[in-house]
């Protein structure tokens, strides 16, 4: 059952958040309908540019619609994340999406405003909610890469004329998260400060929170035991971050890079123990069942589960 993030916002602000995840294959798509309807926890789905251009728009759409049908009690919204004005418009022409991501938060503020409203402006002729975003995150975010010199974090003072402007849904900050594997060093953290006084200008306005992914360093050292060669020391976004954030007005949290580091451990140690074999439906089968595992505790960490009985 598709439902809008307008409506996901309404009941979860300030006491659980929804879980964005980003797919790119079947497997993906698998384990997070099964988990929500495991859980009954709502959650949005949502696709990159650079995803949609892997698999192609319709066949996601394809995958999506056919596991609604498989899951038919699962309460999702479909959304794309970090597109441009093309991707945006190409998504509401489709009539599939029912929210949308404009991200012009590389440029000025006043680009930024002019940019987003051109989406927000067609969007809602077609009942589409939009996210915007205001500052500009570090890391990597598929085929995004920003020098974490360069990373700025949204200005508080920003917040209301951005939103009174452009009449964006919702609004993604930049807070100390970011994209990618290679997360927090030392213990930058989010900045509480500034989500505070963000929150104060825009209340019960829905906030979201890109790179909320954890980096699970147990995974880490699993990939790297079996070949793998990725950084130690990163750090995601801790729990207690997350459930204080949710006080704060978040109320979307975008998940990516756990599941790719999660595919890369299954997928490492299968085929490390097991080299003589090269079917890739076994290590496909358990990346599905780790998935579901992974999904439902994070609509616990979300206090989710259980949520989308509000929602008929």
């Amino acid at each position: 059952m598709i439902i809008s993030p307008k409506e996901l916002y309404e009941k979860c602000y300030g006491n659980y958040a929804i879980a964005a995840v980003n797919v790119f294959t079947m497997e993906q798509i698998h384990g997070l309908f099964r988990a929500g309807e495991k859980a009954n926890a709502p959650f949005l789905v949502q696709m990159t540019p650079v995803a949609r251009n892997y698999a192609h728009p319709d066949m996601l759409l394809a995958m999506i619609e056919a596991a609604s049908k498989i899951y038919h009690k699962a309460k999702y919204a479909i959304h794309l994340d970090h597109g441009t004005e093309s991707h945006a418009f190409d998504a509401i022409d489709s009539g599939k999406y029912n929210s949308v991501m404009i991200d012009a938060s590389h440029d000025d503020f006043q680009q930024n405003v002019r940019r987003t409203k051109l989406v927000v402006d067609k969007a809602h002729k077609y009942n589409v909610f939009v996210e915007a975003e205001l500052g500009v995150l570090s890391g990597v975010e598929d085929d995004i890469s920003i020098d974490e010199k360069s990373a700025k974090y949204t200005q508080p003072n920003e917040v209301e004329q951005f939103v009174e402007s452009t009449n964006c849904d919702s609004l993604a900050v930049a807070v100390g998260t970011s994209h990618g594997a290679y997360k927090f060093s030392g213990s930058q953290g989010i900045q509480f400060n500034i989500l505070e006084e963000i929150q104060q200008r825009l209340p019960n306005f829905p906030i979201v929170l890109h790179g909320g992914s954890a980096v699970n360093q147990e995974d880490v050292n699993r990939i790297n035991a079996c070949g793998g060669a990725l950084s130690q020391g990163a750090s995601g976004v801790s729990p207690n971050e997350i459930k204080k954030a949710i006080s704060h007005g978040v109320c979307k949290i975008n998940i990516a890079t756990d599941t790719r580091i999660l595919w890369a451990r299954v997928n490492r140690e299968f085929f490390w123990n097991t080299p003589e074999l090269f079917d890739p439906i076994i290590p496909g089968k358990e990346y599905m069942d780790a998935y579901e595992q992974f999904m439902l505790e994070k609509f616990d960490l979300l206090r989710a589960t259980g949520k989308a009985a509000q929602f008929i």
